[in-house]
């Protein structure tokens, strides 16, 4: 477990109570960056260890639920809530990988140049009691058609890097993204709107 900060506890205390605790199960700077939009300041960061292998013929929107759940369980931890999330992009029933390369990187650009494509972003949350409550957003994309030297230019920029997809839309790709619907925060990596709506239903103190 990473402290990240002992200054102010994450959620406030009920009366008589002490502060609840928040644990965020990712590594990702971008969700410590977006979760910071609601003013929140995670107590711990600890990254779920689990197999992200989807099953087979598992559905897009099946298989973001099922990390997300799965990431929440994974992390120990008896008096906080935590926060675990999960982003998937599909073109049709097609989960599109992680780029690792950049010839993954490549085809998957190539494959979303011109046309639509989803992004789901699964949210999983589970308190101190075991319970657990999700959400799910989904946000439609749609590249412009893309040229050689524009899928050249990007892939040179490095930040395909590990992302869903291929691209990262807070990067130069927002500029050959023609048109979304839905939730930006949620191609990102974490819906905001489902984050904050997920800790007030499960009595999470937060503005």
């Amino acid at each position: 477990m990473v402290p990240v900060s002992t200054e102010a506890p994450a959620g406030e205390a009920l009366a008589g109570s002490p502060a609840l605790r928040l644990i965020l199960a990712s590594a990702s700077p971008r969700r410590r960056e977006l979760i910071a939009r609601l003013g929140l300041t995670p107590d711990a960061i600890q990254a779920a260890d689990i197999d992200e292998t989807p099953a087979p013929r598992e559905e897009p929107r099946a298989y973001a639920r099922r990390m997300a759940r799965e990431k929440a369980l994974a992390v120990p931890s008896a008096d906080a809530f935590v926060l675990a999330g999960d982003t998937v992009v599909a073109c049709g029933r097609r989960i599109l990988p992680k780029a690792e390369d950049e010839a993954t990187a490549r085809a998957c650009l190539a494959l979303l140049s011109g046309r639509r494509h989803r992004v789901l972003s699964a949210i999983a949350l589970r308190a101190p009691d075991g319970s657990l409550r999700e959400r799910l957003s989904e946000t439609v994309v749609r590249f412009k058609p893309l040229s050689r030297e524009e899928i050249d230019t990007y892939i040179a920029g490095g930040e395909w890097d590990g992302k869903a997809g291929g691209y990262a839309i807070q990067g130069s790709a927002e500029g050959l993204i023609a048109w979304i619907s839905g939730s930006h925060s949620g191609v990102v990596g974490l819906p905001l709107f489902e984050t904050r709506a997920l800790l007030k239903s499960a009595g999470f103190a937060i503005g």
